[in-house]
Formats: structure tokens, C-alpha cells, sequence
């Protein structure tokens, strides 16, 4: 057993140590706590960032408000009408859609329905659309939306 051990010190080898591996496995702990929040948060800003596109003036939605009022003489009542032809006869002859390809543009990036109202509370003359945010919850600080705040 002796000549087992000189043997290995004599090449070099040697076994790290209890100590340093929990040195290491603590700084990867410690780099991780920083890491991580880093990239969870860069995540939601992009959410964020396309919600924001997707209901501002240039985005996909007003764009296709826009080109169904250019075909209709009139908004959409619903975000659907985008997709499907209207129920109301006078409109679903001057409908040219689909306007978006498919339901799922209707949903903002955190899996709820853009918000709308054709009527233009905010924007008069126009459409309000907005996207509930992060938290999910209506007219709440996170909101995004197609119009300036009063505040």
C-alpha cells in the first residue's frame, strides 16, 4: 500500500479536496444567483417589447384595424371580426379578410386577449387597444397601450 501512494505523488496526481469543491461549487452557486434573475428579467422586457409593438401605431393589430376600416367604412365591433367575417350583412360584403392569420395574434405574449374598444375612448376618432401586461389585470400600471396616459 505504501509504494501504491509514493507512486501516485511521484506522477503528480492528486484528488481535489473536500474544501475545494465546495469552494467551486459555491461560487458557481453565488455566479448563478446573479445569472439567473438577469435572464428571467431580460425575458419579460422582451414580452414587454412586443406587446408595445404589436399595439402601437405600426404594429400587426392596427394594421389590421386600420385595413378592415379601409375595407368596411367602420372598425371591427370585436378583435374576431378580424378573423372571421362579420354577422352583419352590409359589413360582411365589404369584408376582405382574414385580417390576421390566425387566433393566436389576438393573445398578448403572456396568453390573454388584447383588449379593444372601436369606439376610441382615449384615441377620439380612433381605436383603444392594450394588452393587460405582466400581471394580467385590467387598468392596472403595467398596461400597455395605444394611447398617452393623463396621469
Amino acid at each position: 500500500m505504501l509504494r501504491r501512494t509514493s507512486r501516485y505523488r511521484r506522477g503528480g496526481r492528486r484528488a481535489f479536496t473536500l474544501l475545494e469543491i465546495l469552494l467551486v461549487v459555491g461560487l458557481l452557486a453565488l455566479l448563478a444567483s446573479f445569472a439567473i434573475p438577469a435572464l428571467v428579467s431580460s425575458g419579460e422586457r422582451a414580452k414587454i417589447d412586443m406587446a408595445r409593438a404589436a399595439v402601437g401605431p405600426n404594429g400587426p393589430l392596427a394594421q389590421a384595424i386600420n385595413l378592415y376600416k379601409f375595407h368596411t367604412n367602420s372598425y371591427p365591433k370585436e378583435m374576431k371580426d378580424l378573423i372571421s367575417k362579420p354577422s352583419d350583412d352590409e359589413v360582411a360584403e365589404k369584408w376582405h379578410g382574414p385580417y390576421l392569420e390566425d387566433a393566436s395574434g389576438l393573445k398578448d405574449p403572456w396568453g390573454h386577449d388584447y383588449e379593444y374598444n372601436g369606439e376610441g375612448k382615449h384615441n377620439e376618432g380612433k381605436f383603444d387597444l392594450w394588452s393587460r401586461g405582466p400581471d394580467g389585470k385590467d387598468a392596472s400600471e403595467d398596461d400597455i397601450k395605444n394611447w398617452k396616459d393623463d396621469r
